[in-house]
């Protein structure tokens, strides 16, 4: 079986899941939102600029997974999905998952956002298979951590094959869809990249090597 791999934030959302849940936290009080909108800022423009200390902005983004109990925390997801993520999931999105799903591939998320933020939003496009930064468990819930390489930049190339080597899968025939350029060095990897709401780097990557460029905005690029 072939595969069709989707990045998340911006590409099969219209925003970012990660910057969403620390809104969310925001709003409900939990955390200081002077000092994490500063933060986030900065990794954002870290993160733009293909310049993002992985491991310094996890330790921001874990912090507080760590302070809370897992009842608590999926109480919390399940508002954030209602009213952050459901509104940002893109029909156009979706048809394109089930394209390939009818194809006979194999729809797979990569995604440098942790699994607790977005495993749900795996399950809430009808994916089961999900390929994400792990945060560390322990007996009481998450300790702030992470497990094993961060899924990211170069990290998404050797998440994906070990993945792939343990369900004895190749990328003969593999699609790719993302928004960054910080992820060209998977989609370099795959047979079919497609740059999808590309930032400019990627943008100007995708025209030079003649990918193919989608919005996923019913506006802008209709899918039929």
């Amino acid at each position: 079986m072939s595969i069709a791999l989707f990045d998340l934030d911006n590409t099969l959302l219209a925003g970012d899941s990660d910057y969403l849940w620390g809104q969310f936290l925001i709003e409900k009080n939990v955390i200081d939102g002077k000092i994490y909108e500063e933060k986030n800022q900065m990794f954002f423009e870290q993160y733009k600029e293909g310049s993002l200390d992985i491991h310094e902005f996890l330790n921001f983004q874990l912090a507080p997974l760590a302070k809370h109990s897992m009842k608590q925390l999926k109480q919390w997801h399940d508002e954030y999905m209602h009213s952050k993520i459901k509104p940002i999931m893109l029909p156009q999105a979706q048809k394109l998952i089930e394209h390939h799903r009818s194809a006979g591939y194999r729809p797979v998320i990569i995604t440098a956002t942790n699994r607790f933020i977005t495993e749900p939003i795996a399950k809430a496009f009808n994916i089961d298979d999900l390929l994400a930064t792990e945060p560390e468990k322990n007996n009481n819930g998450y300790t702030g951590n992470v497990t094993g390489t961060p899924c990211f930049q170069s990290g998404k190339v050797t998440h994906l094959e070990t993945w792939l080597d343990e369900h004895d899968l190749d990328l003969d025939d593999s699609w790719f869809y993302s928004d960054s350029h910080n992820d060209i060095p998977l989609l370099e990897k795959v047979t079919y990249p497609v740059a999808v709401n590309p930032d400019t780097k990627l943008e100007a990557h995708a025209q030079e090597l003649g990918w193919p460029i989608l919005h996923l905005n019913p506006a802008v690029n209709p899918i039929n």
